[in-house]
């Protein structure tokens, strides 16, 4: 098995299954890591000599919300917080402790726990995030209120979040020491991640409010534009050189199944026409595979309870077969 520069011996992956759906409404998406696993995820990475480690996955019964009215029009900000705040924690367990946390989803709302995590242990890191949307919205510009078009603008502390930040996502912030206001010494929030940490790979439906944002911010994308005109080897290059340049920075890859074609992965909840193939899917995990910086992994938004059968068992397959690729597995 290919060296991984930031894992302890053994090099084990801690599967973190999340069926959770509370960051959007279509009903199904709770069961994607069921049906990944029950496809023989863990034995597939243990074929391709990793230690797994995975006991079951996390319900998150214990977590309480009374009553979830909407702040504005966001939708369902307690629970969101409770489940993503939990995540945080088992994902910066298992990263403190040299292993790779490979989350299952469960909608895109859990990146915020999965990020966090993953960059308490590795501030330093780089995000590259695969997706046919941006999920940069802001409380302000969201037309949905769905806490997964929401998590990235979430973990930039971008303004526009106001009205649920403070309250109910003010755990969502960079540990270590904070920074100090001069006027009141008091500590003030660090976000978990900057625009210059961040690269996206595969937009093509982004809304208006997040074209702006990312302008504004200077965030790197390649949309499905740049990877028709440059082809997807040269795109992962260019991504690389703007996040990882001397390729010895951490990585966080948080793959969203609708990154590719409906015709590759139909059963997600908002497919959109265009996306990309299966190897160019497959390319991104593999090229960053190969750079052995890999320390997070999530696999998100497949949702069994859309399309036929057949549908979702090609749906289940790629999203084991995504795993694989950034975990090792090879053509030859």
């Amino acid at each position: 098995m290919s060296t991984h520069r930031f894992l302890t011996e053994p090099h084990t992956v801690a599967i973190v299954g999340c069926p959770f759906s509370g960051g959007q409404p279509r009903p199904g998406v709770d069961k994607g890591p069921i049906h990944l696993v029950n496809a023989g995820l863990v034995d597939q990475l243990k074929s391709l000599g990793w230690a797994v480690e995975f006991a079951g996955h996390h319900l998150f019964e214990d977590i309480s919300v009374q009553g979830d009215p909407p702040v504005g029009i966001v939708k369902r900000p307690r629970l969101v917080s409770g489940v993503t705040s939990a995540v945080s924690q088992i994902i910066g367990g298992h990263a403190a402790q040299g292993r790779l946390p490979l989350t299952i989803g469960g909608d895109h709302s859990l990146a915020l726990g999965t990020i966090l995590g993953t960059f308490g242990k590795y501030p330093n890191a780089c995000l590259i995030w695969i997706d046919a949307h941006a999920d940069i919205n802001t409380a302000t510009t969201t037309d949905s209120g769905n806490l997964h078009g929401m998590p990235v603008s979430l973990l930039l502390g971008l303004p526009g979040n106001e009205s649920i930040e403070d309250t109910y996502f003010s755990w969502l912030t960079q540990p270590g020491v904070g920074i100090t206001n001069g006027e009141h010494n008091k500590p003030t929030k660090r976000p978990v991640l900057t625009p210059a940490q961040l690269v996206y790979i595969g937009l093509r439906d982004v809304d208006a409010g997040e074209r702006a944002i990312l302008r504004q911010n200077g965030i790197k994308a390649f949309s499905m534009h740049e990877v028709d005109k440059f082809g997807i080897g040269k795109v992962m290059e260019m991504a690389l050189d703007h996040v990882n340049p001397n390729r010895d920075l951490p990585i966080h890859l948080s793959f969203d199944v609708d990154a590719l074609d409906p015709s590759v992965a139909p059963s997600t909840g908002t497919p959109v026409r265009g996306g990309l193939t299966f190897r160019e899917g497959h390319y991104i995990c593999e090229a960053i595979h190969e750079t052995g910086l890999l320390v997070g992994l999530d696999i998100m938004e497949v949702n069994p309870s859309l399309e036929d059968e057949g549908s979702v068992q090609q749906t289940v397959k790629v999203g084991c077969s995504l795993a694989r690729a950034a975990l090792g597995e090879t053509l030859l």
